[in-house]
Parts: C-alpha cells; structure tokens; sequence
C-alpha cells in the first residue's frame, strides 16, 4: 500500500534510532539532549543457530540456548494462557477523524477543510455526537457486537507532544524518561520463563520496545513462515531429505560432548518439523479458515500467522506489531489517514474472525493505540499537528463493548487546542493487568495506586 511520507523529521529520526537500538552491536544513533533512550537498548540479541541450521528468530537476553527448544516443548504442553496483542498506530493518529463529531459547529469551523460528512460515517452508537470514520467500518462493525471497547481521549497529565517522549512512555508505562524497560517486558520479567522467548513475541525485523525485559528472554520475528531451517547451498527436495536424514543423529550418546552436539540436531530437527506448517501453509494464509486483505503490506499476512501460531499452542503471550500506514499527518491528511486505515482496520476484523472460526477468540484481547493525537484545529497544509488525547481500542469477545472515558468535545480543548485526554494509558495498563492477564500491577506499573480501574471483560 502506498505510504505517507509528509511526516515531521522528528517522527524520521525516532523511528531511525529505534532500529539502530534494536541492531546489536551497532551502538545508539546520535540523538538530541534530553530525549529519552528507547526502552530495551543495550540488550543482547542472538540469531539462534544450532550447528549448520539457522533459525530466522532473533532472541534478546537469552542466556542458555540450550534450553531454548525445552522451554518451548514444555510450555506449549501446559494450560492456554491469555494473549495480550499490542498494535501501535506510528505517527500520532488523528482522533477527531477516527471517531469525528460530524454536526459540531466548532469542528466544522475549526476543520474547514478535513471536516467530515455525517452522512460518510456509520453513528457511534455510544454517543450521538460521534461518527466513525468511512475506513473504519469493519471496526464499527466489531463494536455494534460487543466487541470493542472504544477509549475516544485516551493520553496522559501533561502530554508530551515529542513522538519519541510520548511513544517512550507508552512502551515503558510510565512518564519517565530514564525507565529502559517495557510495561510487558516486565509483565514476563514476573511470569515468563528463562527458556522460552517466544513468551514475549514481536512480530518485526528488530525488538518492539514494549517487550523489552530485564530477566527473561524475548523474541523477534517477521513473520511465521520465516522461521524455518536452511543449510547453505542446498534446496527443494535435496534439502528437505538432507534434513530429514540428519534428523535421526540427534539420538542420545555415551560420550556427554557427543551427547551436547547431538542434543542439538534433535532440538533442531524438531522445531523444523514442528514450524514447517507454517512455511508451508504461508501461501494460503497459513490455512486461515477467513480470508485476509490481499495488499500489498505484510500487517495481514503477519496477523494471519499470528493467529496460526495461537492455534498450533506455541507459547505466546505478549506480541507487539505494528499496524501499517504513517499517521503523522501534517499535510495531505485525508488519503494517508483512509489508507492506514482501510489496511488496519479490514486486517484486524480479519484476525479476530480467524479466531473465533478457530475456537480462539475467548484467549486472545488486543490493544490498538497511538502515542497522541492531534490538534483539534487544522493547519495550512491540508494537515494537523501534534495534539494530545487520542483514541485507542481494546478488542476481543471478552471485552465489555463499552466506552472508556467520555468524548470531552472540541467546546473544551486545553491551552494548546488539543482534544483532553479523559482515560489515563497507565490506568488501562493497569486493568489489563489485573482483570486479563492476573497479574499484580502495582509490581509492573509505577504509581499504579494512583491510577483508576476500569471494568473491562465481560
């Protein structure tokens, strides 16, 4: 799909600096006094390799490789865990047009140029004033089933209009700069296991900073059918019967260095035959029981495999993506905003179709969030700027359906002229803690007391 590229340099050199910091060894890009280092820098990252066979994963702050294969094995034979699904909107996306107040005089006149028709949008049934944007009607959809919470001013006391502060204090959970860990990071550093780094999943090329941990290890990767075996120069048959041949060498030895290399190939060739699914099963959705948007961005494949990956039992439980589309819309706002849109909301009706088609739905609750809003007035390039209160989503067939915070309308905007933030992001951390995943947030989110609750499953 095609992509904004009338974004700020600052959203520019944010997203440069988080990739170098997840390329090990490479060290930190230069950056600007005063801005924070993205959560997880300086953490260790290795391609596991066994041997001669090379698994695209990357794993960061893993200690003992050994136990890699064993951790896996033994927590995918254990109990289903809830899945928590993080899926960042990068850039700052605009709330007055997810969920616009289509008959507000002021926001006509504030927007005289991206105001939208009433008449575009499905009503939001929560709340007269509001209507949802034309892209996000498979959203809607989702809602007039229960089947979404809706946060329409969601931030936090004293916004930071900065992509890479704002951003920070979303990955890590707090409004500190100095914290280098991810709320989820340690979310695992309290539950997860030093041998299965599939616990903590990001679905990219490099770590999502929300996962970033300080005990247990975590994981990277593309997208499912990448994670497969190879042996350099080799291919087709000849390569899938040389596998097969090795496979039986990893029988057990007398001899303990023998026994170790051994040990390997057998860890080896079984996550080959048990992750051969999905590289075979990738061309055809990996076996999804709905289709997926067929575009040309990898946010539906990667959701697809995702959902395979749930059903096959591996051992997730906190995946990062993010979403497509650059919602840093200073200019030509309307068709950057519709495109990352139409992708991300028909990708995730997909995804929670898939799921509950698999018998899944009731394990699965995803948070779609962005790290502000934008200004409530409209700027001179067909654009807005840098706001703060946002909109955020909390979907799955567990969740209430109903909306978090009120939508506090443009008659009430704050010095800047920015839409008021009425949730708390740490607040709702705090009750996706506790209410979804049992977990004590005062022992992952600071100041957690200081923050209210809100009801959020069923």
């Amino acid at each position: 799909m095609a992509r904004s590229c009338h974004h700020c340099e600052e959203f520019s050199r944010a997203t440069l600096v988080r990739r170098g910091a997840a390329e090990a060894g490479r060290g930190l890009p230069a950056i600007e006094a005063g801005m924070p280092l993205p959560a997880g820098t300086g953490l260790d990252r290795r391609s596991f390799v066994s041997r001669g066979f090379g698994l695209a994963l990357s794993v960061y702050g893993l200690g003992k490789l050994g136990l890699f294969e064993e951790g896996i094995a033994r927590a995918a034979a254990g109990p289903a865990q809830p899945v928590l699904v993080s899926v960042f909107l990068p850039g700052g996306t605009d709330a007055l047009s997810l969920l616009y107040p289509g008959l507000d005089s002021d926001y006509r006149r504030l927007r005289p140029s991206l105001k939208l028709d009433p008449a575009a949008g499905q009503p939001f049934s929560e709340d007269p004033r509001l209507f949802w944007h034309p892209k996000l009607s498979p959203i809607a959809t989702l809602h007039g089933e229960g089947k979404v919470s809706v946060l329409p001013a969601v931030g936090y006391t004293h916004p930071d209009q900065s992509h890479f502060t704002s951003r920070h204090f979303w990955e890590v959970g707090a409004t500190d700069a100095g914290l280098m860990s991810g709320w989820m990071g340690r979310y695992l550093d309290r539950t997860g296991s030093s041998d299965n780094p599939l616990q903590g999943l990001s679905l990219d090329y490099q770590l999502q900073p929300s996962l970033a941990s300080a005990k247990v290890p975590v994981a990277s990767l593309a997208a499912p059918d990448e994670y497969t075996c190879g042996a350099p120069g080799v291919w087709g048959q000849v390569e899938d019967r040389m596998l097969a041949t090795l496979g039986p060498l990893g029988a057990r030895r007398s001899d303990r260095f023998l026994n170790q290399a051994a040990s390997a190939t057998a860890a080896s060739d079984r996550l080959r035959r048990q992750l051969a699914p999905f590289a075979q099963n990738s061309g055809n959705g990996y076996g999804s029981p709905v289709p997926y948007p067929e575009v040309d961005d990898s946010f539906p494949h990667q959701l697809a495999g995702l959902a395979a990956m749930i059903a096959a039992n591996l051992p997730l439980r906190c995946v990062a993506i993010t979403a497509p589309g650059e919602y840093d819309t200073h200019s030509d706002q309307p068709q950057a905003l519709a495109d990352g849109l139409d992708v991300t909301a028909r990708s995730l009706f997909s995804f929670q179709r898939d799921l509950e088609a698999r018998g899944l739905a009731n394990r699965v609750l995803t948070l779609v969030w962005s790290e502000f809003g934008r200004r409530a007035e409209e700027n001179g390039s067909d654009g807005t700027d840098h706001g703060a209160g946002g909109t955020a989503f909390l979907i799955g067939t567990g969740v209430r359906g109903q909306m978090i915070g009120e939508f506090p309308g443009v008659n009430n905007l704050d010095d800047d002229g920015n839409l008021k933030a009425t949730s708390d992001f740490r607040g709702i951390y705090c009750s996706v803690l506790e209410q979804w995943l049992n977990e004590d947030a005062a022992a992952v989110i600071p100041g957690a007391a200081s923050f209210g609750r809100t009801a959020l499953l069923k």
